[in-house]
This record gives structure tokens, sequence and C-alpha cells, in this order.
């Protein structure tokens, strides 16, 4: 079978297993629990927390019928049931996912909304996620707008952007607006340590921090710095080699920069800086 990439692999597949995005886990959970649902969604956030792992678990918790087949909408997505594998798996028939940032014209969003005249032919409601929506064009959110005020009850809208400030005032007062943060180091640490004792991978918690820092609050690039580290590394990770795989700056570089800075020694600083560039390492990190 062939290698699945962390990233994709333990991409969470319940609101239970999100990680670092509590308070858009608890209104959307609220929300289903309650069943006062709006229409439209717009999450925004950096890249790699969790936007679209968001708009298909959504799409999961209105669709799910349970086990058994006679669930409703609920905030525990089943995970078992035909709705829920088949999002997963990328084939439900109802839930259709538009990359903006390829599809920007007017036709393509017409030829998206022809298609909110049909009701659901699987699931219980329609679901179109349009990724990277400020990448559309002025005339493609005009032609937007009235479904998006308006849908058939049947039909749910949910917008990702890494850039809200390019999408139109009259499309984000249309939306219900929820903004994903960055992960902290300390949250994006404590996972990578869950994901590599499942894959049974032997680390050490400086290494872990080093990626946890690098990442720079993205779950995403954590996880894609750890396969990397994990093959640099021949399946094993320390802090050695993931610093000279990230050209991270050792502590006592900076140590012995300031040092020499204290005392004026212009020979100890020029040297110093000489061993940053002769490792590879980061002159701007060192800063």
């Amino acid at each position: 079978m062939s290698y699945i990439v962390l990233a994709r692999k333990y991409r969470p597949k319940n609101f239970a297993e999100m990680v670092g995005q509590g308070h858009v886990v608890q209104a959307l959970g609220n929300a289903l629990t309650t069943q006062r649902l709006h229409h439209a969604y717009l999450f925004t956030g950096t890249r790699g927390v969790g936007k679209t792992t968001v708009s298909r678990i959504l799409a999961k918790s209105l669709n799910c019928v349970g086990p058994d087949g006679n669930g409703g909408i609920t905030a525990t997505p089943c995970g078992v049931c035909q709705a829920c594998t088949d999002i997963d798996s990328g084939r439900f028939v109802d839930y259709t996912e538009l990359d903006a940032a390829s599809n920007r014209g007017v036709d393509e969003v017409q030829a998206l909304l022809e298609q909110a005249v049909y009701k659901p032919v699987q699931g219980r409601f329609k679901v179109f996620m349009i990724d990277e929506v400020h990448m559309l064009t002025n005339t493609a959110f005009n032609a937007m707008l009235k479904t998006l005020e308006e849908p058939p009850e049947y039909l749910k809208f949910v917008l990702a952007t890494t850039d809200p400030q390019k999408v139109p005032v009259t499309v984000l007062s249309r939306c219900l607006q929820f903004n994903l943060r960055p992960m902290a180091p300390e949250t994006v640490l404590e996972h990578l340590q869950q994901v590599l004792q499942a894959e049974q991978v032997s680390a050490d918690v400086q290494s872990l921090r080093l990626i946890s820092r690098a990442a720079r609050g993205s779950m995403r690039d954590a996880l894609s710095l750890t396969d990397q580290a994990i093959a640099f590394g021949g399946g094993q990770l320390q802090e050695a080699t993931v610093r000279q795989m990230l050209g991270a700056v050792d502590r006592s570089y900076v140590l012995r920069l300031i040092d020499a800075l204290s005392r004026s020694d212009g020979a100890q600083v020029v040297e110093t800086v000489d061993a940053l560039r002769l490792n590879g390492l980061s002159a701007a990190s060192t800063l």
C-alpha cells in the first residue's frame, strides 16, 4: 500500500479530534445540537489551521444518519454511515468543493449555482464549499450574492479564505464568520507527540520543539516537517539532525554573540558570524 503523508493520515474526522480551535468547535457544536443553523459560514485563518477540515466535518454533521440509519443532524458524526465515509473519501454527491484559486471566473460560479436548484440526491443537505474565496473576481462575487443571501433550505455555503480583507463586505455580511487561530507551539508539540507515539517513531522533546516553532502556527506545516525529519533522521527524530535540517540556530551561538558584543570583542563577533555562515545557519533567526 502506498504511504499516506502524516498531514493527510491524521486529518481530524470529527470535532473532538480538532486541535487548537476550541472556540470554533464549541460554537459549531452548540449550533448543531440546538439546530440553530446558519445558511452560510466563512472560515478565515492562515494556511494549515483546519479550514477545509472544519468544512468537511460540518458537512458530515449535517448529513450523518448514524450507524443504524435513523440519526439526525448531530455535532458528533458517526464516521461509519454512507454519508460520513463518502465525504471522507471525497465522493459524496451533495458535497462540492470548488477551488476559487483555479476557478475564479463568473462562468465557474454560475455552473456551481445552477446545481443549487436541485434537491440533494443522497444526503439531507447540499453543501457548497468554496476554498480561497478571496480569489474570485468581482463579477463572480456579484453572481453569487442573491443565492448566498437566500439559498434553498437544503443548501449550505461554506467559504474559506486566508485573506478575508479581500472578500467584499457584501459577502461578509451574509456569512457567519469564524477566525481559526494559528496554533501555539505548545499545542503543536503535544499533537506531534501523540502522532509519533501512534506511528511508533522515537523523538526527543527538543527536536519536536524546534519543529513546533518552525511551523509558525500551522499544524499541516508541522506534520510535513515531521515527515521530512523522519526521512532525514532515518526513522527517528533527534535535536542535532532536526536542527541541521531546519538550519535552526543553536542557542550557544546567540549567547556567544551577546557575550562578544557586551565585551566589545569584534574579532569574536566576526568569528561567530563566520561559524554561522559555514554551518548554513539562518542569520535572521539568530537576530
